[in-house]
């Protein structure tokens, strides 16, 4: 923990030789700049990136980090509820000392950037970001007691969190190998690399909101059946055909949906990968895009990420259940070795099994939350690819934005319409319980 605040050490060097004279209206106002959490939020997703945590993991940083912020700085204003002592195995966090002036904004920074360190890799590049930040902070001019005791704060809740973190089973998983069974219509590793089955014990992480990882399973999946006129036979010429036929359109969706945290690139005998964006990381983006767009204010924002992010991260526990309970060949395979040896999908096939789709069912769970915080019909432009490469689009609303999120897998023949349907409706399914059980009556605050 010695490391995990460098800032805060410089900034209180800082004011030891300013005279503040800012009233706790002023700073507290400038300190609630959701700039200034939006800042945190694009360094984390950028570390993330750097440091290639695989979606589901990614999520998990997301949902702790956010639930930290947003922990730390609720008690600053008033009607926003806790969601701990709300979640699974959670217990309430620390609360302030009464009668002290404290800067909530700030508390709630110091507990993002406290938890972010905690779970990613990447010391350099947060020592980097403190540099940064350091003298955004010191513009505050926060007073020397109140800076110290909000950091405190902030730290505690940190604390409290990494604890609860600490006992959801997540280090238990770790350095687990799926074995292939072989079996008619199993998923077996695909090309190019033929990696190793992605996370397959994610299912047994603590979930924040479900009661089970099964509380909103999946109707099975089409019967593997190489007969021509089998339902699950109609569903891989579907696949084979889009990729046939290389529409641009529906092969420009499915590259802005990518969102493949490592992509395998084959040049002759080099093999190497590009880091991308998670598809979690994509969403918040989103999230940041909408409360930009509609002038939230700070705890609105903390809110609606800290929420966002449960319920995707809920909906990868419930997704990996699903996927490692049917194990479903994905379309690449059968293509290859029934139909056409040579046929490639458009985007690389990611390495678990194919029923249901993970982008569908957190897309979904993330859309559901962020339309009810933000609201259902709202248009917006998403640029967050646009960095890498994949352009800029426009959505009608939320769910416009997550359905072709769904159906971009398709497109990019990695997965079989019935996979992303069914992965939708889970994810919707996961959304509206995360808002039903944490926040029945969203509150809004004044802007």
């Amino acid at each position: 923990m010695k490391r995990i605040l460098f800032v805060l050490s410089l900034l209180l060097i800082g004011l030891v030789a300013c005279q503040p004279d800012a009233t706790p209206d002023q700073y507290n106002t400038r300190a609630a700049n959701p700039q200034l959490l939006n800042d945190c939020s694009q360094r984390l997703t950028s570390i993330i990136i750097h440091d290639i945590f695989k979606p589901p993991v990614a999520s998990r940083i997301y949902g702790y980090t956010y639930l930290a912020t947003y922990e730390a700085l609720r008690p600053g204003y008033a009607g926003y509820p806790s969601l701990l002592g709300k979640l699974n195995g959670s217990t309430p966090a620390p609360e302030p000392r009464p009668n002290e002036a404290y800067c909530f904004p700030l508390a709630g920074l110091t507990a993002f950037l406290t938890i972010s360190r905690a779970l990613t890799f990447s010391e350099n590049l947060w020592d980097e970001f403190d540099q940064e930040m350091a003298p955004k902070l010191k513009a505050l001019n926060i007073p020397n007691d109140v800076y110290e005791r909000s950091t405190h704060y902030g730290e505690a809740v940190a604390k409290h969190v990494l604890a609860y973190a600490g006992k959801d089973h997540y280090k238990e998983t770790r350095g687990f190998r799926y074995s292939v069974t072989n079996k008619p219509g199993t998923w077996v590793p695909t090309p190019p690399s033929y990696a190793d089955a992605c996370e397959p014990q994610w299912n047994t992480v603590r979930l924040f909101a479900l009661d089970s990882a099964r509380q909103f399973r999946c109707p099975p999946p089409a019967t593997y059946d190489l007969n021509p006129k089998s339902k699950f036979w109609k569903l891989t010429q579907e696949v084979y055909d889009m990729g046939k036929r290389q529409d641009k359109e529906e092969q420009a969706t499915a590259y802005f949906w990518d969102d493949n945290a490592f992509v395998t690139n084959i040049s002759g005998h080099v093999m190497f990968a590009s880091k991308k964006m998670t598809p979690p990381g994509h969403w918040l983006a989103i999230a940041t895009t909408l409360a930009r767009q509609q002038k939230f204010s700070l705890i609105q924002s903390a809110q609606l990420y800290s929420l966002t992010s449960i319920a995707m991260y809920d909906a990868f526990i419930a997704c990996w259940e699903e996927k490692y309970a049917s194990v479903r060949i994905r379309p690449e395979t059968v293509i290859n070795n029934n139909l056409d040896p040579t046929w490639r999908p458009f985007l690389e096939t990611p390495a678990f099994p194919e029923y249901v789709s993970g982008h569908s069912a957190i897309s979904a769970a993330a859309g559901r939350v962020i339309a009810r915080l933000v609201g259902p019909n709202v248009a917006f432009t998403d640029s967050t690819e646009h960095p890498y490469g994949h352009g800029v689009r426009h959505f009608s609303s939320v769910e416009a934005a997550y359905q072709e999120a769904s159906i971009s897998r398709v497109y990019g023949g990695i997965h079989y319409r019935d996979g992303v349907e069914e992965g939708t409706h889970q994810g919707e399914h996961v959304g509206q319980w995360v808002l039903t059980k944490l926040v029945p009556e969203p509150v809004i605050a004044a802007k």
